[in-house]
């Protein structure tokens, strides 16, 4: 543990104007209000604060982030309060002990709400100001480290397997790229023991047999920089951490003795310009790996990490991975927004990052902790692409982004209008993945919202957030206005009037807080006709039991009025009937499904209650339907292209198609085809029925 002189003489050491006064004071009053607690390890528990400090010292940070790390788990673990430490220590490390603190208090039941939960915290806290997310890194990080003094294993992997989720991508986001290698390691070692020790003893054997293999290679770097003029600060070599090793031998589904590239080189050079130069003496000494070259300078990572990248091939056919970064490149890779941060603080400045700004939008709408989780994950881990505006400003992305993904990169209203796009000048589908360096047009329409099938194929966390968000806004509004219906029905079947004073008490009885949520309770089907009956007037719901039973089966003609459309929210045309507009129709309420509308000869009612029907009658404007027809063709030429004659007579379109069965001498084709009503459909049947290579051909009324 770091003492008291040497941890100021630490912070002095790169800040020699760093309130020493202020170091100790928090240095003594965290010693005394930990007092007597002891950690895991039987260490003192004032030694972790300490240790955390440290830590953050190799970051050279500011001394109020050093006496934060110094007094973070004060107000946690101790009878210490935020007023004591903003009137010993002031507002600015009160807010950051603060938000410390809300870090680390998470309240869920399940995981994933707890992972979410911290997800979201996290963002916002650096969002606030980023050194509260670097000091509770420094926290894990050396609770990492000594992570093994816990006795329980199922704690130590549910820590571990968040390190590796949340903390360690945390990391590197922010570009602390030193802290998430060490995290990482730290987590794989636990999560995967026999991995681990299997990878580092064959590191250790590999380094064994080959302990002159980096010093010849680093020998050659040198010797061919200084061969081309190029001064260069250090070039050093070392060996990849087992979790990297281990998670490119999943990758590629090879075995360790297959891996070709377990060494990284680093190269330093003085300027911008010098690293281009050591590109080029490198590439002309050694053959690279197409493909593999990454030019993180010109375009650096949306955490601001800048590098050369290249693979180069030695004469023993090992692969050599090379970094090559000038000075002020390689703290901010080691250091991220660390670095990044001290600098501008210096300069008086301050930083914003976009992604940050995307984040916090995605987590003030999602739904769910799956919803939370899904997206902070897709944002964090996934490989990047430019493209540019038809400005020629740049736009990043991650790999496989689609125009769609673009259109909400550069503004969220942009996405939401977006009707159709133009890449390199040419019109593509939205669903087209881009390439590095396309230039996008993207083309709007006043009136277009988001189309729900984006979703299948957007990769931006942005891009999905806003479709779900579309989605279930209109889901909403459908499932109000089906369930507005279901209530007038309800209140017309009591034949009394019906005042505000009792929906509001009813409104109280079912613990619902408007009418809002009364009739999406009603639309989802979660809440029963008698139990909303009971709840207007005490009782009225055996007295609607008993009439339900006494109706007729078969809908009145004053029912609930379907578009046609299965999206249409609160209804949900059924698989089995595939009822069209004509058809004489009932709805099954299904709890959280809502409304599955049936036809009345489809034989699955049998199993619905008759007290869970809803009338239903086709709207005069209902549209079209789709309906299937099972065909079964003799197996000859054009049999089945008469069959799609008969479908663009009748102005029938082809929905989908599927070969459901053959055999030497038959196919049998089942066909949803798009038709006006169910005489249409009746119409397409007979003409396809009366055609000479058809053998039959049917509604199809099930599956």
């Amino acid at each position: 543990m770091l003492r008291q002189y040497e941890l100021v003489e630490k912070v002095r050491a790169y800040d020699p104007e760093a309130d020493e006064d202020l170091l100790n004071r928090a240095y003594v009053f965290s010693m005394k209000a930990h007092g007597s607690q002891l950690r895991a390890s039987g260490d003192p528990y004032f030694s972790h604060p300490i240790e955390v400090a440290g830590i953050l010292t190799d970051l050279r940070l500011d001394d109020e982030t050093i006496a934060t790390a110094i007094l973070h788990d004060t107000i946690e673990d101790t009878v210490a309060t935020p007023a004591d430490i903003s009137r010993l220590f002031g507002d600015s490390i009160a807010r950051l002990v603060d938000g410390v603190t809300k870090l680390s208090r998470i309240e869920a039941q399940s995981e994933s709400e707890r992972a979410a939960e911290n997800l979201r915290r996290f963002v916002l806290a650096m969002s606030d100001d980023i050194r509260v997310l670097i000091v509770k890194l420094a926290d894990r990080l050396h609770n990492m480290r000594t992570l093994h003094h816990l006795k329980s294993p199922e704690k130590r992997r549910r820590i571990a397997k968040e390190t590796w989720d949340i903390y360690a991508p945390l990391a590197e986001r922010i570009g602390l790229y030193s802290f998430m290698d060490e995290l990482k390691d730290l987590a794989f070692r636990e999560l995967e023991p026999e991995a681990w020790e299997g990878i580092t003893a064959r590191l250790a054997a590999l380094r064994s047999g080959n302990q002159d293999t980096i010093g010849r290679i680093e020998s050659g770097i040198r010797l061919a920089l200084a061969q081309a003029g190029v001064p260069a600060d250090d070039v050093r070599g070392r060996e990849k951490r087992p979790w990297s090793i281990f998670q490119k031998m999943r990758e590629r589904d090879i075995a360790f003795e297959q891996l070709s590239d377990v060494v990284a080189f680093r190269v330093i050079t003085r300027s911008v310009e010098d690293c281009y130069r050591a590109l080029g003496a490198l590439h002309q000494r050694w053959k690279m790996v197409p493909g593999r070259f990454k030019d993180y300078v010109s375009t650096p990572k949306t955490n601001g990490y800048r590098s050369l990248h290249t693979t180069l091939i030695d004469r023993e056919r090992l692969r050599i991975e090379v970094q090559i970064r000038d000075a002020d490149m390689h703290a901010e890779a080691e250091f991220g927004m660390a670095a990044h941060w001290a600098y501008k603080q210096k300069q008086g400045g301050d930083v914003h990052y976009p992604w940050l700004k995307d984040l916090i939008e995605i987590l003030e709408h999602a739904q769910s902790p799956e919803e939370v989780l899904e997206h902070t994950r897709m944002a964090m881990f996934t490989d990047r692409l430019f493209c540019f505006t038809p400005k020629g400003e740049l736009v990043q992305l991650p790999m496989g982004a689609t125009p769609v993904d673009f259109a909400y990169a550069v503004h969220t209203t942009l996405g939401d209008t977006c009707a159709g796009a133009r890449v390199n000048g040419k019109t593509v589908p939205l669903r087209t993945p881009l390439k590095n360096g396309d230039q996008v047009e993207i083309v709007r329409r006043t009136g277009q919202t988001p189309d729900p099938a984006w979703e299948k194929f957007v990769v931006t966390a942005k891009a999905r957030a806003a479709v779900r968000r579309h989605v279930r806004a209109r889901e909403k509004a459908g499932l109000q206005r089906t369930g507005r219906a279901l209530f007038e029905r309800i209140v017309k079947e009591l034949k009394v009037a019906i005042s505000p004073e009792a929906v509001t008490v009813a409104l109280g009885r079912l613990r619902l807080p408007d009418e809002a949520a009364l009739h999406v309770a009603l639309a989802r089907g979660t809440l029963t006709d008698t139990q909303v009956m009971d709840a207007l007037i005490p009782g009225a719901g055996a007295a609607g039991r008993r009439r339900q039973r006494r109706r007729r089966k078969g809908p009145g003609r004053g029912g609930i009025l379907v578009d046609g459309h299965a999206t249409e929210a609160g209804m949900e045309l059924a698989p089995c009937c595939m009822p069209v507009p004509g058809d004489r129709i009932v709805g099954v309420r299904v709890p959280e499904r809502g409304i599955v509308v049936h036809t009345l000869a489809c034989p699955r009612l049998d199993e619905a209650a008759h007290e869970d029907w809803v009338d239903l009658a086709w709207a005069p404007d209902a549209g079209t339907g789709t309906g299937r027809i099972d065909v079964v063709v003799m197996n000859e030429p054009g049999a089945l292209a008469q069959v799609t004659a008969v479908l663009a007579q009748q102005a029938a379109n082809i929905v989908n198609l599927r070969l459901e069965d053959r055999d030497r001498a038959h196919h049998r084709y089942l066909l949803d085809i798009e038709v006006e009503d169910a005489k249409h459909l009746e119409d397409i049947v007979a003409g396809v029925r009366a055609l000479e290579a058809v053998v039959t051909a049917e509604r199809a009324r099930a599956g």
